[in-house]
């Protein structure tokens, strides 16, 4: 006899695994990365701790603040020059006025430079001046700002950063108004790596990986693990 019900049910499940297929097959081929931000390393043996890290990671997260557009004072480029790795340098500038440090940080060793959209009146000037000094080029936007900002310019751009938490310091919680960014930057531009700071651990970042997130940024919880290797294998999952 002829199973209507039992017909109907398997189409249902079929339509709900393409679904599933569809919404979530984007975010499985971009490569998980992490970069540890030395924002939390020891200033005072810095090399080291980056060396400690090193074989474990993908990038290494360089955060540039200049007590003006945040409230706190990091680096700038000379340090960023001693920096010995041979991974991908990824300079997230928390400054006004990057346009008048960029070509500093690219002569530094920078390899991406990240902007905020919120620091600039011509952001695509700056991209395009970030781009001729020969390094990649991200912007990052704040957990105020929307990703509406900067639409006009994601062709142009090899890196967002979604900030998850206020830019300035370290050590904050997780805000999660930032997974609906990532979800659909996620949507408009499959194969961008998106980036997200702030608050990431073992926990959250399951979350920012399931939104679509794929380079996490990660400072205390990395360099302040007893077992740094342990706490970013722990961030992809593993």
């Amino acid at each position: 006899m002829f199973d209507v019900g039992g017909m109907f049910f398997g189409y249902l499940v079929c339509y709900y695994v393409i679904m599933l297929v569809h919404n979530y097959s984007n975010f499985n081929i971009v490569k998980i990365k992490i970069a540890p931000s030395i924002l939390s390393a020891d200033f005072g043996k810095l090399n080291e701790d980056i060396a400690s890290i090193e074989p474990f990671c993908d990038w290494v997260h360089v955060d540039v603040m200049d007590g003006h557009f945040v409230p706190n004072i990091t680096i700038g480029a000379p340090v960023v020059k001693k920096i010995k790795t041979g991974l991908l340098m990824d300079c997230h500038l928390m400054i006004e006025n990057p346009e008048k440090y960029v070509d500093d940080f690219c002569k530094a060793g920078a390899d991406l430079i990240t902007v905020h959209s919120e620091a600039t009146e011509d952001l695509a000037g700056l991209i395009k001046q970030i781009k001729d000094a020969g390094c990649k080029v991200g912007v990052s936007i704040k957990p105020k700002t929307s990703v509406d900002e900067i639409l006009p310019y994601l062709g142009d751009l090899d890196v967002v950063l979604v900030m998850s938490v206020e830019p300035g310091f370290g050590g904050q919680s997780f805000m999660e108004n930032s997974l609906d960014k990532i979800r659909m930057l996620r949507k408009l531009e499959p194969n961008l790596d998106i980036e997200v700071d702030g608050g990431i651990n073992a926990e959250t970042a399951k979350q920012v990986i399931l939104a679509g997130a794929n380079v996490l940024v990660s400072g205390s919880y990395i360099f302040g693990a007893e077992d740094r290797e342990a706490a970013i294998l722990s961030l992809k999952g593993e």
